[in-house]
């Protein structure tokens, strides 16, 4: 037999051996490919669900392996703030001498009826819980039983702004307490349970502050509730004054909105409430009445009369950025007439829409037109 004849199986064993080595190694491959892929499938699956760690811990001198999951972090999606309407008209842009955080402002002394300090005055902005000033006043006018117990019902839930309350449905109190809590500490559910108590209910009670505003000549003024939880309840820091100035003649009024803390009884438990009014907790002012107000479209407001370096002032402020730029704008404007060496004042529009010009370097640039829309 030759030997080529020899080779040939010689040489098919040897491609037989070569093809079954290829194979296991493919298999061994394929196998490492699935154990990669199940790897990674577990890692993305782990991290889907929170990943985990191995700790090694010391239990009764004897080491120990406790698998610990970690929380995975959670991304959410950026939300703008929403807009005030004093920023959306561009009033934030308009400048002032005293650089106020507010959109609006208004300083006007209370026994001239004088204007010593304005910023777009005449601009009608929603005013959030400011609107409780008027409802104390047509409550106190109505001359309704103060110590009849009213009750917290559905009817004074917040389907404006679904805000939470203290107050909760079935409580009872007293008028007093009621319209007590409404202007110091801004209780909603409390204005609300006192319009609706109103003889003809709320509607009747909206129409009676309209009517209130228009007789005090509030006439860029408007209601449509009791609490001011809509933006629809509107004024101008004009308007706000001659109200602040209206409501300091009831001594209830200036009792009740700046009482720094009270507590009462709802459902066997005490609650304690507190002043919106940090300035008023504070103690180093001479407030004779304030109220506060915030809603989004409103921003943060601030109406005041206080006595100040020896003259009884009335404050507005407006569309304030921030959370206590409305007291610091006030304490601002205290210091201003504290140091001020000569204030030229302005006298107080008698009619609705008369935009007041500066008069002296000290007075504020309030005529310039706001920019925007």
């Amino acid at each position: 037999m030759s030997a080529s004849l020899l080779a040939v199986p010689v040489a098919h064993a040897a491609d037989a051996g070569s093809n079954g080595k290829t194979s296991k190694t493919a298999k061994k491959t394929s196998k490492s490919t699935k154990k990669t892929a199940a790897a990674g499938a577990a890692k993305k699956s782990a991290k889907a669900e929170g990943a985990t760690r191995k700790v090694v811990v010391l239990k009764n001198g004897k080491r120990h392996v406790v698998t610990q999951r970690q929380a995975v972090p959670v991304r959410t999606a950026f939300t703008p703030a929403k807009p005030s309407m004093g920023e959306a008209l561009g009033l934030r842009e308009t400048a002032d001498a005293l650089a106020l955080r507010s959109s609006v402002a208004l300083v006007m002394d209370q026994d001239t009826n004088e204007v010593l300090f304005q910023k777009n005055p005449n601009a009608v902005l929603p005013i959030a819980s400011i609107t409780k000033l008027m409802t104390a006043t047509v409550v106190l006018e109505a001359r309704q039983p103060m110590d009849e117990m009213l009750t917290i019902t559905e009817e004074d839930r917040d389907t404006e702004k679904h805000s939470g309350s203290r107050l909760r449905f079935g409580a009872q109190l007293s008028r007093h307490d009621m319209l007590l809590l409404a202007l110091m500490s801004s209780e909603n559910r409390a204005a609300s349970a006192l319009g609706r108590n109103y003889p003809g209910g709320l509607p009747a009670f909206v129409q009676a502050m309209n009517r209130k505003a228009r007789e005090l000549g509030m006439n860029d003024t408007h209601y449509v509730d009791s609490n001011g939880l809509s933006s629809s309840n509107v004024s101008s820091a004009v308007d706000l004054a001659r109200l602040v100035n209206a409501a300091y003649r009831n001594p209830t009024i200036r009792e009740f909105s700046t009482q720094t803390e009270y507590e009462v009884n709802v459902l066997g438990r005490p609650l304690h409430y507190v002043s919106t009014n940090r300035l008023v907790r504070g103690g180093n002012w001479d407030i004779g009445l304030q109220k506060t107000g915030f809603i989004s479209e409103a921003g943060q407001c601030l109406v005041m009369q206080a006595r100040v370096h020896g003259r009884n002032v009335v404050m507005v402020f407006l569309d304030s950025v921030g959370k206590l730029s409305r007291f610091a704008d006030a304490t601002r404007v205290r210091d201003w007439l504290e140091h001020s060496p000569s204030i030229q004042p302005r006298p107080f529009p008698g009619a609705p829409n008369l935009t007041q010009g500066p008069t002296s370097p000290q007075a504020v640039l309030a005529s310039q037109q706001p920019r925007g829309t």
